[in-house]
């Protein structure tokens, strides 16, 4: 005979009376975790710290980044204009510009994966 596993289906429900406003802030804050409700604010009466998707840090980091690639887009568009500032410029620097500028977007997808932290993380 196999054993069952324990649900929550149920279960003693606890009743938490809130204003509409804190209803929307507590929705919003389980949202960033990627969990429910029910499941945020049971993470949070256990002493469990819910962690967000988003790393504000790394998203910082993909601003900066973001920055970098326009900068070289810029200077390869001026490269491309045949403006006489760049003429002492040869091919072998404009090809050199398009490896940074491709290194940069892989930096910016690698950023990007870590991200958004798969849910097994939460």
């Amino acid at each position: 005979m196999t054993e069952k596993k324990a649900t929550r289906k149920g279960s003693t429900p606890i009743y938490v009376w809130v204003t509409p406003d804190e209803k929307a802030a507590i929705e919003a804050n389980a949202r960033q975790t990627g969990h429910s409700t029910s499941a945020y604010l049971r993470f949070l009466g256990l002493g469990y710290a819910p962690k967000s998707i988003t790393d504000n840090e790394r998203v910082m980091e993909l601003a900066k980044i973001n920055g970098d690639l326009g900068r070289l887009g810029g200077l390869l568009k001026l490269w491309l204009t045949n403006d006489a500032r760049t003429a002492q410029f040869g091919e072998s620097t404009i090809r050199a510009a398009l490896a940074r500028i491709e290194a940069t977007q892989d930096k910016m997808v690698e950023v990007m994966k870590a991200v958004i932290m798969p849910r097994s993380d939460l």
